[in-house]
């Protein structure tokens, strides 16, 4: 069974039926937004049944969308915390790629500015690792850029999508090591994007990130996970009440191949180590669980089929 992730928009009339029909048919929950009288439903639903949920959600003023982004946490990347680099188009970004599903995160570098100076610290570098994908916004100048990436590349393991004020051509040309997407003529600028062009750059952006991640998945189905990070999640929930009184946003955060669990790592990293997931197998089992270096989360890494032999 091939999940896809979507986003259901409706009333919140009735809308506990669209929730029972897709836990019905396999599917899962991945976030439940309230806003007035509508309700937002980001979730994993089985391939073929898209077309039988968006029918009967369409009686009850509810709209299926294709979201590629949903189950993914994303780390937007800026130069520092100053205003120059941070509030746009940094916070544009963020926010953009949070309504298509993603869950996004600020990282303000500590060294970014400056061309002889820039670097990045152990602390930065494992923050970003612990994304599925990192999305880097650079500036206007060229040689600023050439000479910054191979610094601020050391030791990422995630996909990088490059944002910078050159032309895409000129990003590739300049940029060594090579990143996995490359937006240009998105540099620094002091206003919220507003205009219809620079939406349209916002759309740009997210569909280098769908196809980065698109590529990610491709790998990631070669070896299939162990378990789904969707599946654990539904597991942490049933299992591990003391999630129920986190209240952090998504206190399970779903990764492509993990989740980020918002609990404190040296009081629940065992918990959840002996926690049953089905017929003995335990989350220890399939899964490395370690502390995350995000406040005192724990991230939980699915190992795949080929190192536990075991598919749930």
């Amino acid at each position: 069974m091939i999940l896809v992730p979507i986003t259901y928009r409706g009333g919140v009339y009735r809308h506990n039926e669209i929730i029972d029909l897709i836990e019905d048919l396999g599917g899962y929950i991945v976030q439940k937004h309230m806003i007035a009288q509508e309700v937002v439903l980001q979730c994993f639903v089985p391939k073929d049944d898209v077309d039988l949920i968006r029918a009967i959600g369409k009686p009850l003023a509810g709209e299926v969308i294709d979201s590629p982004l949903v189950g993914t946490e994303i780390a937007v990347v800026s130069m520092s915390l100053e205003i120059h680099h941070l509030p746009h188009p940094s916070c544009d970004i963020a926010e953009y790629v949070r309504r298509l599903g993603a869950k996004s995160n600020m990282v303000g570098m500590a060294r970014g500015v400056g061309k002889r100076i820039a670097g990045i610290n152990d602390e930065e570098r494992d923050v970003i690792n612990e994304h599925d994908i990192a999305v880097y916004l650079l500036g206007n100048f060229e040689h600023c850029i050439e000479h910054k990436m191979p610094v601020l590349l050391r030791g990422i393991e995630v996909p990088v999508v490059l944002c910078g004020g050159p032309d895409k051509e000129v990003l590739q040309r300049i940029v060594e090591p090579k990143v996995d997407g490359y937006v240009g003529n998105v540099g620094r600028f002091m206003h919220r994007t507003k205009e219809s062009e620079e939406l349209t750059k916002l759309d740009e952006i997210v569909t280098e990130i769908t196809h980065v991640l698109e590529k990610r998945r491709e790998e990631l189905a070669k070896d299939p996970l162990s378990v789904s990070p969707a599946r654990l999640m539904d597991v942490i929930r049933e299992r591990v009440p003391a999630i129920l009184d986190v209240t952090s946003p998504t206190p399970l955060t779903v990764q492509m191949s993990g989740l980020r669990v918002k609990l404190p790592y040296d009081p629940f990293a065992e918990v959840l180590r002996k926690t049953e997931i089905e017929d003995g197998i335990t989350i220890g089992d399939i899964a490395d669980i370690e502390p995350s270096r995000m406040r005192d989360y724990i991230i939980l890494k699915v190992r795949p089929f080929s190192e536990t032999n075991t598919v749930i």
